[in-house]
């Protein structure tokens, strides 16, 4: 009798396909808490908080941010992992946690494809690559120059080791012939403020953490890694606009939740989620930003991560990129 229930849910990646009647009717009957694996300021807090209150609005409850920074985002995703699966622990997920961790760990606490379920792609983040807006460069050709000048001075930032950016700043050396030096830190906020201080020269990250430093004339943006123009900045060129043939790196971030979640509590907050940016003023902030709000279903999310894990577990080998 239950066999084709249990089916169901190996199918469906973790998210258990129990009927409605199975799952907490009554919720969310308390606090919400939205896990965010990196330190306050970088872009996935950003959008963490971003989304919290019109959230709260949605599924009337408080959803509290709650940073557990540290080790690549696998902290904090261990922490939802083994978290009960009753829609009360959250991760806001990034690309970097899910589907480049495991090509760099050769051990985690969790399996991010077998303890985690997806709930919704929240948004596709396009990476600003910036320099200080002092630097003697105003476009991706003379940044290059000037780094083949400067063989031992030219230094990129990134928010930890094997984040997206350090893959993205080994991909640009790949590309380009230069030498850049790797400085992580611990989350996009540190590394920006360095930036902005000039002790680094470069990052390439997700526009929300660099784009108002550009409005304000502290950075200055040389492309953006997508493959196309972003709304929120359409002035600025593609890599591959601005000469970096074939240069393209994107990331997302997303809600997930531990594996075994009962299903119609994944549909309820993918529900929730997918309303509150479907709002004109959510969207405008995204893209002004400079990140695409997406809102999918949990089983395109799936497929996404699981095709997203090849493409990156490729760019780590060809990078040579390791955490040490």
């Amino acid at each position: 009798m239950f066999k084709p229930l249990l089916a169901a849910a190996a199918l469906l990646g973790g998210v258990a396909a129990l009927p409605a009647h199975a799952a907490d009717a009554a919720y969310p009957s308390k606090v919400i808490r939205l896990v965010v694996p990196f330190a306050p300021g970088g872009s996935t807090d950003i959008v963490a908080r971003l989304i919290a209150e019109p959230l709260r609005e949605e599924l009337g409850q408080t959803v509290i941010v709650d940073n557990r920074p540290g080790a690549g985002g696998n902290i904090g995703g261990d922490i939802v992992a083994k978290a009960a699966p009753d829609g009360y622990t959250l991760l806001m997920a990034a690309a970097g946690q899910i589907v480049i961790n495991p090509s760099l760990y050769a051990k985690m606490s969790y399996d991010p494809a077998r303890d985690l379920a997806a709930v919704t792609m929240i948004a596709r983040d396009h990476n600003l690559m910036a320099v200080n807006a002092s630097l003697p460069v105003k476009n991706v050709k003379e940044f290059i120059a000037y780094a083949k000048a400067h063989p031992n001075d030219v230094t990129f930032g990134s928010p930890g080791n094997g984040s997206p950016a350090q893959l993205a700043g080994a991909l640009l050396n790949q590309t380009a012939g230069i030498r850049m030096q790797h400085v992580p830190y611990k989350g996009s906020g540190p590394a920006v403020a360095d930036l902005i201080a000039g002790h680094i020269t470069l990052m390439i990250d997700n526009m929300p953490a660099l784009w108002p430093h550009v409005q304000s004339g502290k950075l200055r943006a040389l492309a953006v890694t997508s493959d196309k123009r972003a709304s929120g900045a359409p002035d600025v060129p593609t890599a591959e606009e601005a000469g970096l043939k074939g240069y393209t790196v994107t990331a997302w971030k997303g809600m997930m939740a531990p594996a075994n979640t009962p299903r119609p509590i994944i549909d309820k907050l993918n529900h929730a989620v997918v309303k509150v940016l479907a709002r004109p003023d959510i969207r405008k902030r995204l893209i002004e930003q400079g990140a695409e709000p997406v809102g999918n279903t949990p089983e395109q999310f799936a497929q996404q991560i699981k095709a997203d894990g090849a493409w990156w577990g490729a760019l780590v080998k060809s990078t040579g990129t390791t955490l040490d």
